[in-house]
């Protein structure tokens, strides 16, 4: 097993620099989970929890393309082109299966991978992620208005970063829970002081969201999951994407593990991570490892729906209290 210090790895791949961390058993030695970040984070965001997960699993937390220590090139960001990175990345490390636990727009990559490799997945888990309705954040439909990286540019400034960023923790230590996540914001304000990251981040956000809020949706095809196991984790004070698209979630898949996470804001693995590896370590626990059947997913394709008579798993929601110090 690997030590809690958890070093930046790179490979390059198809020409692009990659930075991932990895962490826990050796692979081929236990289940791997493949982290995946949101909009504008990288694999810090899942520093609180990976330590814990690391005792069970192989852990794989890469920074996608654009993001992070990663590349930021003229290059694809959609959806499907960071599936295939992903794919591409757990090939050259000699992983075959992965249960893909995916937080925010890191959610929607995991609903595309398993949707393009159900063959590579064993497990979806979803965190406040987007692509289950329109509403989201009008901080992130503003990314998406021409001129976006051009604006940021003297708001990126050292002087006038370093003061914003500041503010912001700062709101995030009083306590209030509408600046709960003013701490992973900053973070992410500070990352666009770099000209080809403010660009990189405005052709994802393009990829998924316009000015009437997110355009790619999981709904036409969440009939597919009912071959695969899933579990939704929201914080029930998310600002960045509404709480009630855990029960659309809910909805589109019957037999879809939900829990909401009180007390907590757009990064519940942030604000009560051991809340969260115990949800994580009973779900991957209680549930088999999906195994492809081209024929079945030849059939689910074909009926456009779970067919009549297939044994399903009751919808199971939890609301999980918590009780934050004083401190936040």
């Amino acid at each position: 097993m690997r030590g809690a210090g958890h070093g930046v790895e790179y490979l390059t791949i198809h020409g692009h620099r990659r930075a991932f961390v990895r962490a826990g058993h050796e692979i081929g030695t236990a289940p791997v989970l493949l982290l995946l970040h949101g909009l504008g984070a990288d694999h810090t965001t899942w520093d609180p929890v990976i330590a814990q997960l690391a005792r069970r699993y192989t852990v794989i937390a890469p920074d996608l393309l654009g993001h992070g220590q990663s590349a930021k090139p003229r290059a694809d960001y959609t959806l499907g082109g960071y599936a295939n990175g992903m794919r591409d990345l757990i090939t050259v490390l000699g992983i075959d299966k992965v249960t893909l636990v995916g937080h925010s727009f890191g959610g929607g990559v995991a609903m595309q991978f398993a949707y393009q490799f159900p063959e590579r997945t064993e497990r979806l888990v979803l965190v406040g992620t987007g692509g289950l309705g329109p509403q989201v954040t009008p901080v992130i439909r503003a990314i998406t208005t021409p001129g976006f990286a051009a604006f940021m540019g003297p708001l990126t400034l050292p002087g006038v970063r370093h003061v914003a960023a500041a503010a912001m923790r700062g709101l995030k230590r009083t306590g209030i829970k509408e600046f709960r996540d003013f701490d992973e914001v900053a973070a992410i304000y500070e990352s666009f002081r770099e000209p080809d990251a403010r660009l990189a981040i405005a052709h994802v956000t393009r990829a998924v969201v316009d000015w009437r809020g997110q355009i790619v949706t999981m709904a036409d095809r969440a009939y597919l999951t009912a071959a695969m196991p899933l579990c939704v984790i929201w914080g029930e004070d998310d600002r960045v994407i509404p709480v009630s698209h855990a029960s659309i979630a809910a909805e589109l898949a019957p037999g879809a593990r939900v829990e909401i996470i009180a007390n907590a804001g757009h990064f519940p693995h942030k604000d009560h991570p051991e809340r969260f590896v115990r949800i994580l370590n009973d779900f991957v626990r209680k549930s088999q490892p999906a195994t492809y059947s081209r024929a079945r997913f030849r059939n689910l394709l074909r009926n456009g729906r779970v067919p009549a008579g297939a044994t399903e798993q009751p919808i199971e929601i939890a609301t999980v209290t918590q009780i934050r110090s004083p401190a936040g």
